[in-house]
């Protein structure tokens, strides 16, 4: 029975009896209870009813209901996600899962990852310090160093944590940590926990970050610049050459997050370094993610020997944590063999991104500063358009998510899309062109002026 309906929808024997409960029900006094005591209690779930948090959250609710606006999040696909995906018994041309490659649903990663559980388990069962350590952690990590030429590598069970884990623990109160205005959240976290005083820079400014450093970073212990390999948000990259300069000249360790750009950057899907020519051993501290090119979940920090022998007995989110699942690794390694094997896939990948980005910009549509390698922003402007325009292209059998505020400014609202090397031609064509023409249809009916006017419906004082 729906709690909407209440007591009158119940039958009359059934009300009969729920009320002769009531008046059968001692009073308070009758208990011997004070007043006060028989005031009902706020129940233990309704403690968080008041956090404005939530109050901002249901009144962006009650402007898309009076809008007739759809929530685009958390839609259900059934099977792998990769160029397209099955949606409400519906197959879509899919552009929003980060399976750059591939490679998730693979024969080979899917078989690995089933011989895994079977010699192995679902699980480790524990930290890795105390009992959870297996073979096949060693060899993922081996790999993982490997690919980037560096002494060793350790590997996280989540990504998000593999920053928050690696930055928090590395820094301190009086030292310095400096980041690109566009860094993911999980960069911003493990800076806030350190302590550190904390310094962000225009995104890919680096005369800007020059300028903090040389303000800055000779009045702490410790500096760490963090940059990302390829931006999440707006698909560019940085100039690592550049970055390596100045570590050189100014002494602080340099971080690049490589969460998109392992097996999309650079010919052969090495990553940033590959993409720009540098020497990836001119990197302090590589992190990345296991959970896009590598289909799985978790990160890695790589880097030197010391660096990591340092966090493996030390960093409370790798110590305190159990194990990665033996799956996890072992589809993470067929990823990598696949990866090493198949470079055409980093071609084709490439190739379908600039497609994208060509037609995009034919259209009159608005990507930003992407590069089309992965990652492509359709600027819309505001969240509630935004959210909107995913709707109506999923009504057309697009899939592509909205990236509205706070995960960017309110006036950089967007829709991503991931490319893949999956992707036809004909798809990314159909896409383009179905994003630019319900793109000028919300514009052409005013929707910013019906959403201005649901705004203030929605927040005017009762």
């Amino acid at each position: 029975m729906s709690g909407r309906r209440g007591i009158g929808a119940l039958s009359r024997s059934a009300k009969d009896g729920i009320l002769g409960a009531l008046r059968a029900t001692p009073k308070p006094e009758a208990r011997g209870e004070t007043a006060a005591a028989a005031r009902p209690a706020r129940k233990r779930n309704d403690r968080f009813a008041d956090l404005q948090e939530l109050k901002d959250i249901k009144t962006q609710q009650a402007v898309t209901d009076l809008l007739g606006v759809t929530n685009p999040f958390f839609r259900l696909h059934d099977g792998v996600a990769g160029a397209t995906t099955h949606i409400d018994g519906r197959t879509d041309i899919n552009f929003a899962s980060y399976n750059y490659l591939g490679l998730n649903g693979h024969p080979e990663v899917a078989a690995a990852a089933k011989a895994a559980i079977d010699h192995y388990g679902v699980s480790v069962s524990a930290s890795r310090l105390v009992a959870g350590e297996r073979p096949i952690h060693r060899e993922l990590e081996r790999r993982i160093a490997d690919f980037y030429g560096v002494e060793a590598a350790i590997a996280f069970v989540s990504g998000h944590a593999t920053n928050v884990a690696a930055i928090g623990h590395l820094m301190r109160p009086k030292d310095l940590i400096v980041y690109d205005s566009l860094a993911h959240n999980s960069i911003v976290v493990g800076a806030t926990l350190s302590g550190a005083t904390r310094r962000l820079f225009p995104h890919n400014d680096l005369d800007a970050l020059e300028e903090i450093l040389a303000q800055q970073a000779h009045s702490h212990e410790r500096v760490l610049v963090a940059v990302e390999g390829l931006y999440s948000m707006d698909g560019d990259f940085p100039d690592l050459a550049r970055l390596v300069s100045l570590r050189d000249r100014y002494g602080f360790w340099l971080m690049v997050d490589e969460a998109h750009s392992l097996g999309v950057l650079g010919k052969t899907g090495h990553g940033v370094a590959e993409e720009c020519g540098v020497d990836p051993r001119d990197v302090d501290i590589w992190m990345g993610t296991l959970s896009k090119t590598l289909s799985g979940c978790g990160g890695f920090i790589a880097g030197s020997a010391a660096l990591v022998e340092y966090l493996k007995f030390t960093a409370p989110g790798f110590v305190y944590s159990v194990g990665m699942p033996p799956a996890v690794a072992a589809a993470a390694i067929a990823c990598f063999d696949l990866l090493e094997r198949e470079p055409e896939r980093v071609t084709q990948l490439r190739a379908n991104g600039v497609r994208f980005v060509e037609k995009a910009k034919e259209a009159g549509l608005d990507v930003g500063s992407s590069t089309g390698l992965a990652i492509v922003p359709v600027m819309v402007g505001d969240s509630l358009r935004a959210v909107h325009l995913s709707n109506r292209l999923l009504e057309r059998g697009v899939n592509a998510l909205p990236i509205i505020h706070p995960a960017v400014p309110e006036r950089s609202a967007r829709l991503r899309f991931f490319i893949t090397s999956e992707h036809t031609p004909e798809q990314i064509d159909e896409a383009v062109a179905i994003t630019a023409d319900e793109h000028a249809k919300l514009a052409k009916a005013g929707f910013g002026i019906k959403m201005a006017a649901a705004l203030a419906k929605a927040t005017r004082p009762s």
